[in-house]
């Protein structure tokens, strides 16, 4: 197996509203939660410390994320906002609640905020396997840039350990994003000039078309999409939730990472939970959108994981071959089938977002 870095996990969020422990393993956390408001709202969880050994994955984007109240849904309403004096105490609660993982458990999450702390959790990994196993890294990402109340913030943001931002879940003061179109506002370009002063990586997920296509344009630092999947696979998903060639393309011409999703809904334009099957959405389709930002790019060396798994939804919208997060290493197998050699599944399931943390963090 090879390492992952997978770019896209809302930990923080479900550790405050569901009260999941992520030092459990996925089965466990099942266990105890069965007949809750957390599957109901959530679905079974699919990531634990165990689970994140089994599949190696080694680093993941941990969110900064909460849900403005016009879009809250569910009876907790621990994580939603209503201004952004609220939105900024909510995603600093969180990002600190990854500090005292650091803290209270550093054998198993630590925070990576530079390169030297990556390369700690890189040597660790390669390293024969200890019986205690590996720490889990975890580079912040804030989903939904409401909480940064004015440019001002972004250095108090930063020293705390922040380090990619996307400005929108749904549309936000700064932009359109998913289900609210619209370009970015003049708060979103002043906030992206400040932005560049501290080489922040920027995450072009969930921000509307319009928006995205500015902020290429404009942004002069680092560029990604943590975690979205292929438009031109997804004919007729009517939503804007999706990245289009266009934007493919933009992404890879800064030399930047997409992250995909195994997301059945995400795979397959119409698929619902308790509607459809989750057999009707195989694992191979994930790789189909792997392998569309690859022949777009001309190599394996922009295409990457950024699962969003426990994200809204869980093992009853994805692939039946998935129990867990450490099934992402099926992948490997379907991706030799389609002429993919070892160093290319290396560096999409993780090689290329070290590769660009490497490049972007602060040495």
């Amino acid at each position: 197996m090879t390492l992952i870095v997978d770019a896209h996990a809302d930990i923080a969020w479900n550790m405050l509203k569901y009260a999941r422990d992520y030092t459990r393993s996925a089965h466990e956390t099942r266990r105890l939660e069965i007949g809750t408001s957390a599957v109901l709202e959530n679905e079974d969880s699919t990531l634990g410390w165990s689970d994140y050994q089994r599949g190696q994955v080694a680093v993941i984007f941990a969110t900064l994320f909460a849900a403005p109240a016009r879009w809250s849904t569910g009876e907790s309403k621990s994580q939603v906002y209503k201004t952004f004096d609220e939105a900024r105490n909510l995603y600093r609660e969180q990002l600190l609640t990854y500090h005292r993982m650091t803290d209270s458990a550093p054998d198993k999450f630590r925070l990576i905020t530079s390169v030297s702390d990556l390369r700690l959790i890189l040597e660790h990994w390669v390293n024969p396997s200890p019986e205690s196993g590996h720490p889990i890294g975890m580079v912040a990402l804030m989903e939904g840039a409401e909480a940064i109340r004015s440019p001002s913030e972004l250095e108090e943001w930063f020293e705390l350990g922040l380090r990619l931002i996307g400005l929108a879940w749904v549309g936000t003061r700064y932009c359109g994003g998913w289900r609210e179109p619209g370009p970015l506002t003049r708060d979103g370009r002043t906030l992206l000039s400040a932005m560049q002063d501290y080489n922040f990586i920027l995450d072009l997920s969930h921000m509307d078309e319009q928006a995205a296509i500015e902020a290429l344009d404009l942004y002069g630092g680092p560029i990604v999409g943590t975690h979205g999947n292929c438009l031109s696979l997804m004919p007729n998903s009517n939503t804007n939730r999706h990245f289009s060639d266009r934007i493919l393309e933009g992404i890879i011409a800064r030399d930047g990472v997409i992250g995909v999703v195994p997301y059945n809904s995400y795979l397959k334009s119409g698929w619902q939970v308790g509607q459809n099957k989750r057999e009707e959405v195989p694992l191979r389709i994930l790789a189909d959108h792997l392998d569309h930002i690859c022949q777009i790019a001309g190599d394996a060396l922009h295409a990457g994981i950024g699962s969003d798994l426990d994200g809204g939804f869980g093992l009853q919208s994805i692939p039946l071959e998935m129990d867990t997060v450490a099934d992402l290493q099926k992948l490997s197998a379907i991706l030799q089938t389609r002429g993919y050699s070892d160093l290319d599944i290396a560096n999409i399931f993780g090689g290329n977002w070290i590769t660009r943390l490497q490049r972007d963090l602060p040495k």
